[in-house]
């Protein structure tokens, strides 16, 4: 199964805690973990030092505290746990799918679990409040989508006029006509 992943795994790029202002890199392939500095100083006994590097196979990197603390320090503990899951093949196959496929995927998901779903990770927030997901639910819920409902979602988003209330959404259709009805007479 892991034959059709990525050779790169996970990678990620950041600067050290200050006052540093050195630059790493923290990269995570199929084989190993790659760790990369490049020191940004003043002063004179670092001006000519060369970018550094450490190769670790995974095996090596789990038994490699010193690298493991350096990572935890430049990137966080959440980001050292995850490349220490990566290592052990613990590999989340979810987060690699598409948007695309993943907005299918979640499309069958019933409200209460897209609600849930979107607070586990920004990515998955994002999916979940996008409209290429709520555009195909509005169009299975309404009989017909009218020309002013589609620039209303234009306007306040699919996910928001699928929850907007009839009351509510004839209100920003009457507010709707009157600005563009004023924009039109004045032009």
């Amino acid at each position: 199964m892991a034959s059709w992943l990525p050779e790169t795994l996970f990678e990620i790029v950041g600067q050290g805690p200050a006052p540093s202002k050195d630059y790493y890199q923290l990269l995570v392939t199929r084989s190993q973990v790659i760790f990369r500095w490049w020191k940004i100083s003043l002063r004179s006994e670092y001006r000519s030092a060369k970018p550094g590097e450490v190769k670790e196979p995974h095996p090596y990197f789990l038994e490699n505290s010193h690298l493991q603390v350096q990572i935890a320090l430049v990137f966080g503990a959440k980001i050292l746990d995850y490349v220490f899951n990566l290592c052990e093949g613990k590999l989340d196959y979810l987060e690699r799918l598409s948007d695309s496929l993943l907005l299918h995927i979640i499309s069958y998901l019933d409200l209460e679990d897209i609600a849930s779903l979107s607070q586990t990770s920004q990515r998955f927030s994002k999916l979940c409040i996008s409209d290429k997901l709520w555009e195909p639910i509005v169009q299975s819920a309404c009989d017909d989508i009218t020309p002013e409902m589609r620039a209303l979602a234009k306007d306040v988003g699919w996910r928001q006029l699928f929850f907007a209330n009839k009351l509510q959404l004839q209100q920003k259709f009457r507010k709707r006509g009157r600005h563009g009805h004023q924009r039109g007479s004045q032009a």
